[in-house]
């Protein structure tokens, strides 16, 4: 899973881009002006109310721990919202082979990742 971080005014520049697989979560921080995007992804419990975030069968306020794909959205959500910050979750790749992560990459990192073995 894959997301980008953006301010409401400028969605087409996101300023950090935060990904999820096999249990892990990293964040690439692409505008060092905002200090705050390094703590997004605290290894800490986050409590959601909204029905879309909660675990599934579950009513009211769920607490969800650090370690699933479901913390890693509602981490996101609730903690960019103070910075001001939406979240737009993007597919991995999309049919034809484009890698939404290439956009973030430099030409020398995209030309190495293509012609390594």
């Amino acid at each position: 899973m894959r997301a980008e971080l953006y301010r409401p005014d400028a969605p087409e520049s996101p300023v950090a881009v935060a990904a999820w697989s096999d249990g892990r979560a990293a964040l690439e921080v692409l505008d060092a002006s905002i200090p705050e995007l390094g703590s997004l992804l605290r290894a800490t419990a986050v409590v959601v109310d909204d029905p879309s975030l909660r675990r599934p069968g579950t009513s009211g306020a769920s607490m969800l721990e650090p370690g699933s794909s479901e913390w890693f959205r509602a981490a996101l959500i609730a903690r960019a919202e103070p910075l001001g910050l939406k979240v737009r979750f993007v597919a991995e790749e999309i049919v034809g082979g484009w890698d939404p992560a290439a956009a973030y990459r430099t030409f020398g990192e995209e030309i190495e990742r293509l012609t390594s073995p």
